[in-house]
Parts: C-alpha cells; structure tokens; sequence
C-alpha cells in the first residue's frame, strides 16, 4: 500500500537518524513484520503487544498527523 510506504519513508528521512538505537532497533523489527501485522498497525486498527514497536507505531503516526 503507498500510503504505508509513504509513512515508513517519512520516519526514515525525517526521525530515524535522530532515533536513539532502541527505537533505530524497534523501527527495523517493525519492517521485519508480515504485511498484514505491520499494516494493522500503521492504520491503527490493533496495536503491537512491544512497547518498543508500539512507540516507533506512535512516533510514525504522529508525525503523519502533524504533516
């Protein structure tokens, strides 16, 4: 979905590199997800049981709604 690739694409360019390396760690285990586990996400439809996951999934979106 392109908007989902836009959202992770946001966070990368615009947050990660400022990300300390636990949420830099959370960010790529949240891309190793299957598709339909990391799009429940993104579209706030469930919510990760890893807090550290869960915090990267809040940063993204708030970011996107900031925007």
């Amino acid at each position: 979905m392109l908007e989902l690739d836009d959202l992770l694409t946001g966070y990368l360019e615009q947050q990660y590199e400022a990300a300390d390396k636990a949420e830099k760690d959370a960010f790529r285990a949240l891309l190793e997800l299957p598709d339909p586990e990391l799009m429940g996400y993104l579209l706030n439809l469930k919510q990760p049981a890893s807090e550290p996951i869960g915090n990267v999934v809040k940063h993204i979106l708030c970011r996107d709604s900031s925007a």
